[in-house]
């Protein structure tokens, strides 16, 4: 057994110092965020001037609070349908690339794995731009040939998701890929020897033992997806998704509002990843 290596005091107390620096680094901006949604004044600013929740629930024409605004609360609205659509698409599909990754041997897969791994290379802006030329392109030469206007090509809801789910479901295969290198196949050849058909297998053994990659899948997918600015800007329509919203908001001026919407992103983001740590909680595994 190797002992611990001795550790001065002097070693300890920089030690300390240090993760409490990195700390208050971490989540002093989020305290001042959080501190001046509640502040009553028109800036989001020092010094306080006392506790308000107006600016989250207030409905004048002075102080339309984040719960009141229909343009925040659209925008949140379409980034979970984007961000949900995103998430079953980039798990369906790293689920099938994982299987295809690890279980199968087949010419220039290598190759193919690389090509997988390139959206995760290209800077988002310049991601955003490639898809939205190729849609135009693809869209004009649809519409001059049939002379059939594909909405989904143009900039919308649909071109937003499939500019996201472009790269995230790299994420997602490379996550799930993971967790699929450490599974025992002698327990697929065991229960297709005793009668079952490949889908059985698949659908009883394979995916409990994923389950906790796919759950994590889901998550960064759906998180990834929320919060994407670079990619979306170049691809989004009529209706904004929330961080373009967001930036349209602070672009225009600062709010408190914006403050009230961080605070409810913060609390909405703690609570869902509670509920995922709930849910991806170790249950008895089929093999170590």
């Amino acid at each position: 057994m190797i002992r611990s290596l001795h550790r001065s005091r002097a070693y300890n107390g920089l030690y300390a110092l240090y993760m409490v620096a990195f700390y208050v680094y971490l989540f002093a901006p989020l305290a001042v965020v959080a501190l001046m949604a509640f502040n009553d004044s028109v800036f989001p600013s020092l010094p306080w001037q006392g506790f308000t929740l107006d600016w989250f629930l207030g409905q004048d024409s002075q102080r339309v609070g984040f719960f009141h605004d229909s343009g925040l609360i659209g925008s949140m609205v379409t980034s979970l349908q984007v961000a949900i659509c995103v998430s079953f698409l980039a798990v369906g599909t790293g689920t099938m690339c994982a299987f295809l990754f690890e279980h199968e041997e087949f010419p220039l897969k290598k190759l193919l794995y690389f090509l997988m791994l390139v959206p995760l290379v290209i800077p988002g802006v310049i991601l955003g731009i490639s898809i939205l030329s190729f849609s135009n392109t693809l869209s004009l030469l649809i519409e001059e040939t049939t002379g059939i206007y594909v909405e989904g090509l143009g900039p919308g809801f649909w071109l937003v998701v499939l500019g996201q789910f472009s790269f995230i479901s790299t994420l997602a295969t490379l996550t799930i890929s993971a967790r699929l290198k450490k599974f025992d196949r002698t327990l697929e050849e065991a229960a297709l020897n005793l009668g079952a058909n490949r889908f059985q297998v698949i659908w009883r053994i394979t995916l409990p033992f994923l389950r906790p990659s796919l759950i994590s899948a889901a998550m960064v997918s759906f998180l990834m997806s929320f919060e994407n600015f670079n990619t979306t800007l170049f691809l989004v329509g009529s209706e904004p998704t929330f961080p373009i919203m967001l930036y349209q908001e602070v672009r225009d001026g600062i709010s408190p509002v914006i403050n009230a919407s961080s605070v409810v992103l913060i609390a909405g983001t703690a609570m869902f990843a509670l509920g995922v740590m709930a849910l991806s909680r170790p249950r008895k595994e089929l093999t170590t």
